[in-house]
């Protein structure tokens, strides 16, 4: 089974006076995806960024080699989808409550050409999977309450993320097909190893990279994503 782990710095953190040269930046110090966090002042408390942005930074993120991982806090959902898809998203997750048939919803992320996954609040129950395990190419664990960001990691979420991989696991063993574990929240170069350890391979990051730019670097962030790299190489 892939090993392969990868960060995805979120953009919400970057400086948007500039995004298109963070994105660049970021990415080439040594990341993978690009983190896309669409809120609605709805089902979280804060208004962020559209599909108009996802549009502008698709050419700069393909050219940079990374995928747009768009994950939508919105409700309803399924009104969205296909404008993200259009925009360029490559992943597109959604949260359970916000759908109200998530099955439909996942099939439709798949229909337009795009991977799928569900996320997951500390509260929500992993048994929205039970019966769309077919229809899911990622599983983001939300390791703090969404609608901001700079929170603390909540340690449970490793426990949450051990029940995630055996899911996968076991699916992995019947099917042959991977399916990621993402966690987002209060992921640093202190603590990813201990949260690889528990499960997951792919890793939301913002603050704790885009507040550690370092003008010495050779693309700004090097040392921070070079310190999170190392950490993982541990594992």
């Amino acid at each position: 089974m892939d090993k392969t782990f990868r960060i995805a710095p979120s953009i919400l953190s970057a400086n948007f006076a500039k995004l298109g040269q963070e994105i660049e930046d970021v990415i080439t110090s040594g990341t993978d995806l690009v983190h896309f966090d669409v809120m609605d002042n709805h089902y979280v408390p804060n208004l962020t960024i559209g599909p108009l942005v996802c549009e502008a930074i698709r050419e700069i993120s393909k050219n940079a080699g990374a995928l747009i991982d768009v994950h939508l806090m919105v409700k309803p959902v399924d009104r969205i989808i296909p404008d993200f898809a259009k925009a360029g998203a490559n992943i597109i997750t959604f949260h359970p409550e916000a759908s109200e048939h998530i099955d439909r919803s996942l099939a439709m992320v798949r229909d337009l050409g795009c991977k799928s996954g569900l996320v997951f609040n500390p509260a929500t129950s992993l048994s929205y999977l039970d019966h769309v395990m077919d229809k899911v190419d990622m599983i983001l664990l939300m390791s703090v309450n969404p609608g901001f960001g700079g929170q603390k990691f909540i340690p449970e979420t490793l426990e949450k993320l051990k029940l995630a991989r055996a899911r996968i696991d076991a699916y992995y063993e019947k099917t042959g097909r991977q399916i990621w574990l993402e966690v987002d929240g209060g992921v640093n170069a202190q603590n990813i190893a201990e949260i690889a350890r528990a499960g997951a391979d792919t890793f939301v990051a913002g603050s704790a990279i885009f507040t550690k730019g370092n003008d010495a670097d050779k693309n700004r962030y090097n040392t921070v994503v070079g310190e999170m790299r190392a950490a993982l190489a541990t594992v």
